[in-house]
């Protein structure tokens, strides 16, 4: 967004702030109950598995919310619509559903999506947004204060990262050789900067920086150049699940020993089952913890709910996680707001999100949130056990 562009949404924000008591009364002030989120959910097309998931974990929160009684009595309502995980699709949802159903709140599918309805959404002086995507252009504080990251930005996770690492060589004379192996895509390459960044100031060598295709590549020649640097570590990103185990597997044939590592998407249930198939112990940067883990309460609270109204669903995604923790920032804004007396408008909504500095996720982030940076910036390292297929803690947690 250009600075003329933020300049005239703010301006249109704050004018709608001005007219709030006239203009667009609170929910409760309406003699209204309900308090509406929306969402385009990219529940089919090339996203459609971790659609589900996505649409699932923010369908579920709310309906596990309404049984403990809502937001200070007020019943969440969830609108959705399928985006197919296409821009343009998703820009038209969030136009229809902005007229129809008037939303305080938004979950989009993607990066794109974010970013297409910016200035719609600033404008409006009434809905904040979140997604997904981890990406850094989306915490922006000054650019989209209406937006947050329900975790932290693929930057923030090569940081705690790099810092695991140089934690981890503490006092040896010679530092880990890393290679960078990343897909040509914006999720790829989003995070590479502050791996890279970090990495120099803590004296930590990348030996070799290597993107690949997203889909359909042949590994070999990538593999060969790994040989030739022999890095300690090989660190992916942009990846879910191919090609990182045909990298293993070509790099155990080639003799490397090198610890492989990860972040977020590439360290759920799909790929832990591929790497376990090739006895890989697997290292990743998570900032939630694992559906089986017994430290969080909130953990504890939707294991449950799923074991009871999703007995089919074989384990709790990642991306289950992220939508249900999205809601759970949704519903903390609008008690902020209530508790305040203030309506839901963008001003009261964004300074509720300026307060929450301190904020308890119920453990599934495993520090207190500072969401005034409109990320969740923390990461633990995990390491996979192939006989069982899970991870276990491999650090304590990591503030970026």
């Amino acid at each position: 967004m250009s600075t003329i562009q933020r300049r005239t949404v703010l301006r249109a924000a704050a004018a709608a702030a001005v007219g709030a008591p006239l203009a667009a009364p609170s929910v409760w002030a309406q003699g209204k109950s309900e308090i509406v989120i929306a969402a385009a959910q990219p529940v089919t097309g090339v996203f459609s598995t971790p659609g589900g998931y996505l649409n699932a974990g923010l369908g579920d929160y709310i309906a596990w919310r309404n049984s403990q009684g809502g937001v200070l009595g007020h019943k969440l309502r969830y609108v959705w619509e399928d985006s197919s995980f296409k821009t343009d699709q998703a820009v038209g949802i969030f136009k229809k559903l902005m007229a129809a159903e008037k939303p305080s709140f938004f979950y989009l599918d993607n990066t794109g999506s974010c970013r297409a309805v910016a200035n719609d959404a600033l404008a409006s002086g009434t809905v904040v947004t979140s997604s997904p995507s981890l990406a850094g252009v989306l915490a922006d504080r000054k650019g989209l204060p209406h937006n947050f990251i329900a975790g932290p930005t693929y930057g923030a996770m090569h940081e705690v990262l790099m810092e695991y690492i140089a934690r981890s060589a503490r006092g040896s004379t010679v530092k880990p050789k890393v290679a960078l192996v990343y897909t040509e895509s914006e999720f790829g390459r989003d995070g590479i900067p502050a791996s890279k960044a970090r990495a120099e100031k803590l004296g930590i060598p990348i030996v070799a920086e290597i993107m690949t295709k997203v889909t359909g590549m042949d590994v070999s020649a990538e593999v060969a150049r790994l040989r030739r640097v022999r890095p300690d570590i090989v660190v992916f990103q942009g990846y879910v699940v191919a090609p990182i185990p045909e990298f293993v597997r070509q790099m155990r044939e080639a003799g490397m020993q090198a610890q492989v590592m990860g972040t977020i998407w590439s360290s759920d249930q799909p790929a832990l089952d591929a790497l376990s198939a090739l006895g890989e112990r697997y290292m990743g940067v998570v900032p939630y913890r694992y559906w089986y883990d017994d430290e969080s309460s909130m953990m504890k609270t939707m294991r449950d709910y799923v074991a009871k109204t999703r007995p089919n669903m074989p384990f709790v995604s990642h991306f289950y996680v992220n939508a249900w923790l999205a809601g759970m920032v949704f519903a903390e804004i609008a008690e902020r707001c209530i508790k305040a007396g203030k309506p839901l408008r963008l001003p009261n909504m964004v300074a509720a999100m300026d307060s929450m500095k301190e904020w308890d996720s119920g453990g599934l982030a495993g520090l207190l949130a500072d969401l005034s940076n409109r990320q969740i910036a923390s990461g633990r390292l995990y390491q996979l056990d192939p006989s069982t297929k899970r991870m276990a803690p491999a650090s304590g947690w990591i503030r970026a």
